[in-house]
């Protein structure tokens, strides 16, 4: 990467003024001007840039939320570990043995890679059940879901429409930490649903909440985000406990980096506690 060298010329008296001070190519490129895109090359890239393609191309790169997961095998019916966490959960007669069951299972290999089991908490019949997607670092070292700034954030949400933490019912769809707060696999995901739709079973909220894009999108079946899906109401299918009414809203850590949305997270929070009072809770 060669340092930029000014000029008496108006460009890269522009580019100083942006904070500019190194350039990637001999000449800047006027894109209204480009035609069909080219695919880069390694060649000639500054070795960062080129060691980043090479890790691209041999599939090295840590998987974001934004990636495909095209080669991931799909989260199928037959699949043995999703066979195996229905059985299981079918089986548990209350909170107690599905958490029991939850813990002695090694169906997912999240399990082995987190340092505990993160299941949820509140009592049965709890007017709103709040599910997020995984635990935190926070979670993963105490054990208990919604304690780290997202849990602090999410109290306060609550404390805002007269609720306390002791009053709800918090949970997620993943229950143990993936590694880097990676994204979970869809296998991973669908292992682990079977688990947290028993769970919504046995707690029987009022209202069901789901906190962020990847909760809603698992338990409502939606492809949509999270800006689409939040405020709208759909009746999710608990089984045995008969439909609840349901909602997307914003997860707390998004609120805690993108603080401009949290007016749309408390028109949320209004239309959970009007529909708990349609619902004389």
């Amino acid at each position: 990467m060669e340092e930029l060298q000014y000029k008496d010329d108006p460009l890269h008296g522009f580019l100083a003024a942006c904070g500019v001070t190194a350039r990637l190519m001999d000449a800047p490129v006027n894109r209204f001007e480009e035609g069909e895109p080219v695919a880069p090359s390694a060649a000639g890239a500054p070795a960062g840039l080129a060691a980043m393609m090479a890790a691209a191309e041999a599939d090295d790169f840590p998987l974001t939320e934004s990636d495909e997961w095209d080669d991931a095998p799909p989260a199928a019916e037959d699949d043995e570990a999703v066979h195996a966490a229905r059985e299981l959960a079918r089986g548990a007669a209350d909170l107690a043995s599905l958490h029991a069951a939850l813990a002695g299972f090694d169906g997912c290999p999240l399990k082995t890679l987190a340092r505990s089991t993160c299941f949820g908490e509140g009592p049965v019949g709890a007017p709103v059940m709040f599910v997020g997607e995984a635990p935190g670092r926070d979670e993963d070292e105490e054990g208990r879901p919604f304690v780290g700034r997202s849990g602090q954030l999410l109290e306060k949400m609550l404390a805002a429409i007269g609720l306390k933490r002791e009053d709800v019912y918090i949970s997620n769809v993943i229950p143990w930490r993936p590694p880097a707060n990676r994204t979970p696999s869809p296998i991973e995901t669908a292992t682990c649903e079977v688990f947290v739709r028993r769970e919504i079973a046995l707690v029987r909220p009022k209202v069901l909440v789901a906190l962020g894009g990847s909760a809603a999108k698992t338990l409502f079946s939606v492809d949509s985000g999270i800006m689409r899906q939040r405020g709208r109401w759909v009746r999710f299918d608990a089984g045995e406990a008969g439909e609840i009414d349901a909602v997307a809203m914003f997860h707390p850590a998004y609120l805690l980096r993108t603080p401009a949305e949290k007016r749309r997270a408390w028109q949320d929070l209004i239309a959970v506690r009007r529909k708990l009072a349609e619902r004389g809770a």
